[in-house]
């Protein structure tokens, strides 16, 4: 993403509004009506508040977007009355857009606006894959800097957008919107993917802001000046939330070795903090919290026409309930320096073969290689094996990552009965979310 100096730029809420006065009568009635209808809220079903959860968040989602279906596939039927996990597995890709249109606020001022408008760039792509069995997880992160083969993509405004046999992977939403996103990672990975969405800056402020913050760990202080609003977090755990999450999310010059590779690491402890408290702080088991969190989501993303039913949302992290954290591991796709520019990345083809085979035959996974550029575990005791990928500018050396320990009594990527985990190969960066992780700064 383009990262720019703050901007101060406080937004003006909305005027009060005025109400008429009632007649004295007409108001005690309405206040005696109200607050039987307060104690009936209190004593109804946990179903129907999570069937008005459903129309509130219904009235949110925007437009879906027609995803192009593979050639010789249909399209998934979407009709699932039941809120219950959903049946099977799932792909599900989500599009992080640097865009600042439509956000309002600081992202309003000229140079912001300068910076991204439109579509903008999928600057932060991430395939999330549940089992069949929904025994175990995998999130794929892909550098934006990878350079790739993007194939023919459907025009949002009619016919084709020709593609290319050597592009930037995160100008794939700028070229062609979020069918050419999917299209991409599936020609990439070889999967068949239903579900996607496109989320905002707002979007990620708002899902941290449904859980009540986020408890990340810093090895070291982080700072960065080049995100809006600066990062300052002092080492130690810090809850991040709100505007200071998305920074989190988005510093580059803050963590790690100021790279690209060192941001999605860093983007991993974030989600496996993130993971935990879902998990264990019983939002998967709350339908109110669940819903409210659908609820963030809808309102800051634009999805395809396959999520724009609330339900599958919900039904989706339902599918997440018994999988344990030891078996939801985020991995990052294997790279290495372009040997045409030092400023880029290509797929490592062995890495990339190993991870992609493990997604399309549904196989569970067991994490052998490090951390990655801007993360730590703080109970690993072995040496640690250098992370070999290359890297975008500034060409900074990558400092030895600390290789994956498991959480005690665990192994990464180990699974309960979902069958015998397949080994990535060291050269593939990443964690579960069982591993308590660290971010180190950039200093």
């Amino acid at each position: 993403m383009t990262d720019l100096p703050r901007r101060h730029q406080r937004a003006r809420g909305p005027e009060g509004v005025r109400h008429g006065r009632l007649p004295r009568r007409r108001g005690i009635v309405a206040a005696t009506k109200l607050l039987a209808a307060v104690v009936v809220v209190v004593f109804v079903s946990v179903g129907s508040v999570a069937a008005y959860a459903v129309w509130d968040v219904a009235r949110s989602i925007k437009t879906g977007v027609h995803l192009q279906a593979a050639p010789g596939q249909s399209a998934i039927p979407q009709d699932i009355p039941n809120v219950s996990a959903i049946p099977g597995g799932v792909n599900l890709l989500l599009a992080g857009t640097d865009s600042r249109s439509d956000l309002g606020g600081v992202y309003n001022s000229s140079d912001e606006q300068d910076a991204s408008s439109g579509a903008g760039n999928n600057d932060v792509t991430m395939l999330l894959h549940i089992a069949q069995d929904h025994k175990s997880m995998m999130v794929v992160s892909f550098p934006r800097d990878l350079m790739v083969a993007i194939p023919d993509c459907p025009d949002p405004k009619g016919g084709t957008i020709d593609g290319s046999s050597y592009a930037q992977f995160n100008t794939a939403l700028s070229r062609g919107g979020l069918n050419c996103v999917v299209a991409t990672v599936s020609k990439m990975t070889g999967l068949t993917i239903p579900f996607a969405a496109v989320i905002n800056f707002n979007g990620v402020s708002a899902m941290s802001n449904a859980v009540g913050g986020v408890a990340v760990c810093l090895a070291s202080p982080v700072t960065d000046d080049y995100t809006n609003p600066p990062l300052d977090l002092p080492a130690g755990e810090n809850t991040i939330v709100g505007d200071v999450a998305l920074s989190f999310l988005r510093s580059r010059h803050g963590v790690g070795d100021g790279s690209d590779l060192g941001r999605i690491s860093n983007q991993q402890v974030f989600l496996s903090a993130l993971a935990r408290k879902v998990v264990s702080g019983g939002v998967l088991t709350n339908p109110v919290q669940l819903y409210g969190l659908a609820k963030a989501a809808v309102n800051n993303i634009t999805p395809s026409e396959t999520l724009t039913n609330p339900t599958t949302l919900v039904q989706i992290a339902l599918a997440l309930k018994d999988t344990g954290l030891d078996n939801m591991v985020f991995v990052q796709y294997p790279a290495v320096s372009d040997p045409d520019n030092p400023n880029r990345v290509v797929p490592q083809e062995s890495a990339a073969d190993a991870l992609n085979e493990a997604l399309v035959n549904d196989q569970p996974v067991k994490l052998t290689g490090s951390t990655g550029r801007a993360a730590e575990d703080p109970t690993a005791t072995t040496t640690p094996a250098p992370d070999p990928g290359g890297e975008p500018s500034p060409a900074v050396p990558a400092a030895p990552a600390t290789p994956v320990a498991p959480a005690p009594g665990a192994t990464p990527g180990a699974t309960d009965g979902g069958g015998a985990a397949v080994e990535l190969p060291s050269t593939i960066t990443g964690q579960t979310a069982a591993q308590q992780t660290c971010t180190k700064g950039n200093n």
